[in-house]
């Protein structure tokens, strides 16, 4: 298991860190969320000694991390960290090498992850020859060319094409349900809670939210409920109690309710209307408790 408890870091008069914490399990995958400048790349570079702590403790297997255990780590940064004009292939084998694998076993990786990330044909190119979705997936593979059994990865969805994301976003299943650890920080928020169990939110450094997405979402005390009817035109709204906004289109009304709203009152009062053609209730996204998270 990979902790990072109460870290701390400061760059001058700016706090990078203040108390961020996240655990992740081998065979789980986490994301770590949060704005811009909210801390989590300093966080994930904290894993591979590229930070200097101020204080916390980043520990593997309940152990602090040294060369040894960064051996068996793949990283994946936001910005590019390969060789524009090195072949695909060959800057692979290398990567795999420097992690401690024989040649022929580097060759017969690399050949193996740039077939399952649609790159086999591109192995002789040099980088700078690829588009940039292409060298994304480059970047994903030599994080993962070694079989590492932690993979933390910045952004590692930035930039690409949809088809590109749903192989990334597979991979990524993938070697969580072979047992790695897996944590990854994106924008995408639908991606995050189709593909995360458990979440961690920061903001300015610290943990704003953190736990199973499914139990995060019931937890809030909103509700999304959109009611159809046949006739109707939204009149009837104003007798309807508790609910905090609303939106009507036509017949079609979309009303953010408090979770204890009185449902049989608001379907009595729709059914007063006419027949009811569509009806749902069902809790916020991620992307709006996130939104909701950063900035109270």
């Amino acid at each position: 298991m990979l902790e990072l408890k109460n870290l701390s870091k400061r760059y001058g008069e700016v706090r990078a860190l203040d108390g961020a914490s996240l655990s992740v399990a081998p065979g789980h995958m986490l994301g770590f969320l949060g704005p811009n400048g909210a801390g989590k790349t300093t966080a994930m570079r904290s894993v591979f000694g590229l930070v200097q702590l101020d204080a916390g403790e980043v520990t593997w297997e309940g152990m602090p991390i040294g060369p040894e255990q960064r051996l068996r780590f793949g990283y994946m940064p936001e910005q590019r960290g390969l060789y524009p004009r090195m072949k695909v292939g060959e800057q692979l084998i290398y990567f795999a090498e420097l992690h401690g694998m024989s040649r022929s076993d580097a060759a017969a990786s690399t050949s193996r992850w740039l077939a399952t990330l649609g790159l086999s044909e591109r192995s002789d190119d040099r980088l700078e020859q690829l588009s940039h979705g292409n060298q994304q997936r480059v970047q994903l593979a030599a994080a993962l060319v070694h079989d590492p059994d932690l993979l933390i990865l910045d952004e590692p969805f930035s930039g690409l094409d949809p088809v590109a994301v749903e192989t990334l976003a597979d991979s990524l299943a993938a070697e969580a349900a072979n047992g790695k650890a897996v944590v990854f920080s994106s924008h995408q928020l639908d991606l995050v809670e189709d593909m995360c169990e458990d979440v961690v939110i920061i903001n300015q450094g610290r943990n704003v939210m953190e736990g199973n997405v499914a139990r995060l979402k019931e937890s809030s005390p909103h509700r999304h409920l959109e009611i159809d009817v046949s006739g109707g035109d939204g009149a009837w709204l104003p007798e309807v109690a508790g609910v905090v906004a609303k939106e009507i289109d036509g017949s079609a009304v979309r009303l953010l309710v408090q979770k204890e709203i009185d449902l049989e009152g608001v379907l009595s009062a729709a059914r007063a209307v006419g027949p009811i053609r569509h009806f749902s209730f069902e809790a916020p996204s991620l992307s709006e408790m996130f939104l909701r998270a950063v900035t109270q």
